[in-house]
């Protein structure tokens, strides 16, 4: 059964204790906000502008690759990119937004856990102990999705946009606010769409999708998840394989997390009967 100490909770109590745990979500990524504030060397010079280095990791790695195997297609950001700001307080206001970004991924976990203190009085027994590793699990995706999105995504990314013509009459002069949004939308996408497991299992928990479900629309998944490859990547066909390709994993490891809580529920269910 559920917690008996929230059950007799009225409205506005459980709207107060959602407060405090926004306000303690929200403290955290300030915290880590004015973190990577005072640490503006390493998230610009290093986090940021990472991809577009030539001795980026993944940058490195394929240049590499490219010499031993005589394929220069693979040498990507070779050159080093300058960046223009033409706002009079625009580099000042881009290092607070991407302060403010890192402050949410870093806390993620946290304001993760903040959210299941929220709804765990509501959950019975049995639920809480399945769901005891939600946290543990959202956290590893979310920062595997981030890893894919910085490491692949957004070196691949860079490259194919910043080297694109339309003519050789246009020169590319990249603007800094351009190149910030483009890689933190990239990699916050990344972050967030690794948690469909987490999603689907959920949802599966409170009866709203099945496997059966899953699997009726396999096929429009595919379509959504090329469709989504195609607005968080550059037009290019191997950074919409890339991004594709562990979408379709994810689906199909959210229909195996269904079944199984689909499994657990009728075991239950036999051993009340």
């Amino acid at each position: 059964m559920a917690e008996s100490g929230n059950e007799e909770m009225t409205f506005l109590q459980h709207l107060e204790e959602l407060r405090w745990h926004l306000v303690r979500s929200f403290a955290s990524i300030v915290v880590v906000a004015i973190l990577a504030f005072l640490y503006k060397d390493i998230l610009f010079d290093v986090i940021i502008f990472g991809p577009s280095n030539p001795g980026f990791f993944t940058n490195h790695l394929l240049a590499q690759i490219a010499d031993k195997f005589n394929m220069p297609a693979l040498r990507i950001n070779q050159e080093t990119i300058k960046f223009q700001n033409i706002l009079m307080a625009g580099q000042f206001t881009m290092h607070l937004k991407v302060s403010f970004i890192a402050g949410i991924v870093v806390a993620f976990p946290y304001i993760f856990w903040e959210f299941w203190r929220f709804i765990k009085p509501a959950l019975y027994q049995q639920e809480i102990k399945h769901s005891r590793g939600a946290i543990f699990f959202a956290s590893i995706l979310f920062s595997v999705g981030i890893l894919f999105a910085y490491y692949i995504i957004c070196p691949l990314s860079v490259h194919f946009l910043a080297t694109y013509h339309v003519s050789d009459k246009v020169e590319n002069i990249l603007n800094l606010g351009s190149y910030i949004s483009t890689i933190t939308s990239i990699v916050l996408a990344g972050g967030l769409i690794f948690e469909l497991p987490i999603l689907i299992y959920f949802l599966a928990k409170i009866g709203i999708v099945s496997a059966e479900t899953l699997k009726k629309y396999r096929r429009h998944s595919i379509v959504v998840s090329l469709l989504l490859a195609a607005i968080i990547t550059p037009p290019d066909m191997i950074s919409q394989v890339l991004v594709c390709v562990p979408l379709i994993f994810l689906y199909e490891g959210g229909i195996l997390i269904a079944k199984n809580v689909e499994r657990k529920r009728t075991k239950e269910e036999a051993e009340r009967s």
